[in-house]
């Protein structure tokens, strides 16, 4: 009996032997793996969870979609007609692409050129002058930044 029990205990030492006394040799082989796990991977964590703060939290610019015909500005006493958009100059209003007629007024609106500056009908495609073909699309007007009113201050 005293030897079966020696037996026992024997067997199960070296089972626990395997697990208590490591083969070195194998350790340093797994060197890389464990550097691979401990090290490299939570810096790739970090970078990361970095970039994902950073998205969630950037800054963000709000927009407006302008679809308004909006007034022309002013330079020396005379409107200033950006080139390519349309316009109407008896109600000095600039308008979004794809308008044709002015809302006010109801006249046809004008284009110029922005190759030649030369003016002509909304309508019409192609610049008689030098041959420009500007096609203008009924879609939503170009995004300006939302802020306060030029030469003004925004709401308190």
């Amino acid at each position: 009996m005293i030897d079966a029990i020696q037996q026992l205990i024997n067997r199960i030492l070296e089972i626990t032997s395997v697990f208590v006394l490591p083969d070195w040799g194998e350790l340093i082989g797994l060197l890389p793996v464990f550097l691979l796990i401990g090290v490299i991977g939570p810096l790739l964590s970090l970078i990361v969870l970095g970039w994902v703060i950073f998205a969630l939290r950037a800054p963000r610019t709000r927009i407006s979609m302008e679809v308004a015909p909006r007034r022309a500005e002013i330079v020396d006493g005379e409107p200033d007609y950006p080139a390519g958009e349309p316009y109407c100059p008896i109600d000095r209003l600039v308008y979004p692409f794809g308008a044709t007629t002015c809302d006010v007024c109801r006249r046809e609106l004008l284009v110029r050129c922005p190759k030649c500056a030369a003016g002509r009908a909304a309508h019409i495609t192609t610049c008689g002058n030098c041959g420009l073909v500007l096609k203008i699309e009924n879609r939503a007007r170009a995004l300006r930044p939302a802020g306060p009113p030029p030469g003004g201050a925004a709401a308190a």
